[in-house]
C-alpha cells in the first residue's frame, strides 16, 4: 500500500560541530548557503533544498536537544549523509572542494552507469555522500 506524500513537509537534520565557523566555512566552498533566519553563534541552518536543511550545531547546543549522550563521529557512525548532484561532474566537483577544504576521502568513486557517487568524511568525522541518478 502507497502512503500518501507529504508535500508541504520539510525535513531538518541536526549534527553536532566542533567549531561552528570552521564548519560553515567547509560547507560553504562546497556549494551550499544558510539560513539567516535559523543561524546565530551556536547554529547554522544549512539549505539542502527547497525542503531540506541540515542544522549545524555547536556541541552545546546539540546537548540541549539531545536526551542521550553525544558519540564521536570519528569512532561511531550514527547516520550517513547524502545528497544529489545535477551531474557526474558536479559529484567530483564538490567531493574535490570537500578535499580541498579539509575533507577525507571514503573511498574512490562508485560507478553503477546510472549512478555515480563519491564519498567523504568532514572535519567533524560525519560521513557524507554526494550521488547523481540518472
Amino acid at each position: 500500500m502507497t502512503r500518501p506524500a507529504h508535500p508541504g513537509r520539510m525535513l531538518f537534520v541536526n549534527i553536532p560541530v566542533a567549531d561552528l565557523e570552521r564548519s560553515k566555512a567547509f560547507f560553504t566552498k562546497l556549494g551550499f548557503s544558510f539560513n539567516p533566519n535559523f543561524t546565530d553563534e551556536t547554529a547554522a541552518c544549512m539549505v539542502v533544498g527547497e525542503q531540506a536543511s541540515v542544522m549545524l550545531l555547536s556541541h552545546q547546543r546539540f546537548a540541549e536537544f539531545a536526551k542521550l549522550p553525544m558519540a564521536d563521529p570519528t569512532t561511531h557512525t550514527l547516520a550517513l549523509y547524502c545528497f544529489s548532484a545535477a551531474s557526474r561532474d558536479e559529484v567530483d566537483a564538490v567531493s574535490a572542494a570537500a578535499l580541498a577544504a579539509g575533507g577525507t576521502e571514503v573511498d574512490g568513486a562508485e560507478d553503477y552507469g546510472f549512478m555515480y557517487s563519491r564519498s567523504f568524511y568532514d572535519l567533524d568525522g560525519h560521513g557524507w555522500q554526494v550521488m547523481w541518478m540518472d
